[in-house]
Order: structure tokens, then C-alpha cells, then sequence
């Protein structure tokens, strides 16, 4: 029978662990229980865990060690252990691995698609710069002058890109760390609608002409120009960008909504926007010179300031993209 001392030492363990005797769970720890649930105590093993590759360990001889799929749900990675004590009884022990998979599943996806970006200008550098080392091409004046305009675009395009890895890269470096400057958000505001060349529709719907909030003047200024900028691009040429700014005492936050009218973005591609290089309209993107990182940096941001980023679109009407504050109280 399981003894005393056993239970007493499982119970203990953060992990998700289970003993088991004669095929069945004899004991399941607080953690086994939460997710697998408090009815697999006395169920047959095989019943509680359904896995064939957790069952092929259980029953190995001497235990053992496996990665196993799907114990707690579809596409879970668990790494698990079994160990023989005495009377035959088996101890399993279940490490989850899910996120580190995720992890290093997002890591490879990210080096695969800055590696992608920056091939892509570099690739258009290196051709022209041969034509250009050509007699005839390279003599041309008119021909020397549009491809030296290609490359000097394209190069711009890789130091946006590096530019924004780099940015990306800091603010991740600090995300937990909460800046304890108090700035003046409406400032901020009327500056960034201040230095586009664009059509600036600007509405202040504050009570105080200052709204203090706690933040990084930097990083916070770099959200507003990115959604601006962002705003300028997709939106309508011919109608002005709405930029508001809301703050009532009352409620503890300030607001900033940015809106364009143009073609808006479909609903599916709504979730996935802040998700680093991805695009609702690709060759778009590319054509108005974005990164594919302005929206990730964006979040970031925002999550590192306790704060909220939204946006929202509809087709033919135009986007909006808002985030939300806390304020700090004089």
C-alpha cells in the first residue's frame, strides 16, 4: 500500500505529480488535480491520462523520462518522468513545456522574419550597385541617378528596420520595470499632432489643461508619432486625421484615439496586428515603408505604462486605434 511518508511528499511538490499503484491513481497532488481534475484519484491510469506514449513509460520496466504531447490540452508539450519505488508503485512527475516551446517557436519565428526583411533591401542594394559597376549603365546620368534613388531608398528601409529591433529590443529589456517620471501627456499629444505635415484634426476634451500621467516621455512619444505616422499612411489623403485626447479626474485614466478614414482593415486581421512583422496588406506596407513592428512596439510599450491598446476598423470607414493611461493625481 502507498505509504504515509509517500503521500505526505507528493503532497508537497509544486509539479503536477501522481502515484500510482496496480494501474490505478492511488494519490494525485493540489497541482495533478487542477489539471487533470479531483476524479482521476482511484481511476484507472489509463483512463486518467489517455495518452499512449505517458502509458508506454508508466508501464517501462525501470521508468524513465519522455516528452509527451497533449496531456492537459491539444498541442501541450509535457515533459514527464516516472520512477519505480518500493511495492512496484510509481511516482510521475509532469513539467510543463509548452511555453518554453512557445518561446523558442516565436524566437525562431522572429529571426526567420527579420532575417527576411533585411534580405529583402539588401538583395536590391547588392543588384543595382552591380548594374551600376557596369560601363554602360554607370555612364548613363539619368540611369546613375534612379538606381543610386533605389538604393538609397532600400538602405533607408533596412535602418528603419534595424531601427525598430533595436527599439523593440529596449523595451523589452525594461517591459517590467515601470517608469516613475510623471510628464504631461497633453503635451505630448499636441506635440506629435504638431510635427506631421498632415491634415491634424485635434481635439483636447480635458477639464485641466495638463493630464499628468506616470511614463517614459520618450517611449510615450514614440507612440503617438508611430500611430500617427500609421494613421497618415493608410488613411484617406484627402481628409484629416482625428487625434483626441480624454481625461476626466473621475475616472483615473486618459485616453488617446487616433482615426483615419480610410480603407480600413478586415476583422480577421484585427487580433494579429501587433504580432512583430505582420501585415494586413503586405505589398501595401511595404510600398508606404513600414516595418511590421510600429504596432508590436506600440503594445509593448503601452503594457510596460499599465495601460491599454486597442484597435478597432471597419471596412470603407476607416480605423481607429486608441490606448488608455493611468493618471496620477495632483
Amino acid at each position: 500500500m502507498t505509504t504515509i511518508e509517500e503521500t505526505a511528499l507528493v503532497a508537497l511538490l509544486d509539479m503536477p505529480s501522481l502515484l500510482i499503484e496496480a494501474d490505478k491513481v492511488v494519490f494525485a497532488n493540489r497541482a495533478a488535480t487542477a489539471l487533470l481534475g479531483a476524479h482521476i484519484v482511484g481511476q484507472d491510469v489509463r483512463l486518467a491520462l489517455r495518452q499512449p506514449d505517458a502509458m508506454a513509460l508508466i508501464n517501462a520496466r525501470d521508468g524513465g523520462h519522455a516528452k509527451v504531447k497533449g496531456i492537459s490540452v491539444s498541442g501541450s508539450l509535457w515533459d514527464m518522468a516516472c520512477h519505480v519505488l518500493s511495492g512496484g508503485r510509481r511516482l510521475v512527475l509532469l513539467q510543463d513545456l509548452s511555453i518554453q516551446a512557445s518561446v523558442a517557436r516565436a524566437h525562431a519565428d522572429f529571426v526567420a522574419n527579420a532575417s527576411h526583411e533585411l534580405r529583402t533591401p539588401l538583395a536590391a542594394i547588392l543588384g543595382y550597385v552591380e548594374t551600376l559597376e557596369d560601363a554602360k549603365a554607370g555612364d548613363d546620368p539619368a540611369t546613375r541617378a534612379r538606381f543610386l534613388g533605389i538604393i538609397r531608398r532600400e538602405a533607408q528601409r533596412m535602418q528603419s528596420l534595424v531601427e525598430d529591433l533595436m527599439s523593440l529590443s529596449r523595451i523589452e529589456a525594461v517591459k517590467h520595470d515601470r517608469p516613475e517620471t510623471v510628464i504631461d501627456l497633453a503635451a505630448l499629444v499636441r506635440e506629435a499632432a504638431g510635427e506631421t505635415q498632415a491634415s491634424i484634426t485635434l481635439e483636447m476634451k480635458t477639464a485641466a489643461p495638463n493630464v499628468a500621467v506616470q511614463g517614459d516621455r520618450g517611449q510615450i512619444a514614440q507612440v503617438l508619432r508611430n500611430l500617427i505616422d500609421n494613421a497618415v499612411k493608410y488613411g484617406d489623403p484627402t481628409k484629416p486625421v482625428s487625434v483626441i485626447l480624454e481625461a476626466t479626474p473621475d475616472t483615473g485614466w486618459a485616453s488617446v484615439s487616433v482615426h483615419d478614414e480610410g480603407e480600413g482593415i478586415a476583422p480577421e486581421h484585427l487580433p494579429r496586428l501587433t504580432e512583430r512583422f505582420y501585415r494586413a496588406d503586405a505589398s501595401r506596407s511595404r510600398a508606404v515603408g513600414g516595418t511590421g513592428l510600429g504596432l508590436s512596439i506600440v503594445k509593448h510599450i503601452i503594457e510596460r505604462h499599465r495601460g491599454f491598446f486597442d484597435i478597432s476598423s471597419r471596412v470603407g470607414e476607416g480605423t481607429t486605434a486608441s490606448i488608455m493611461l493611468p493618471t496620477v493625481q495632483g
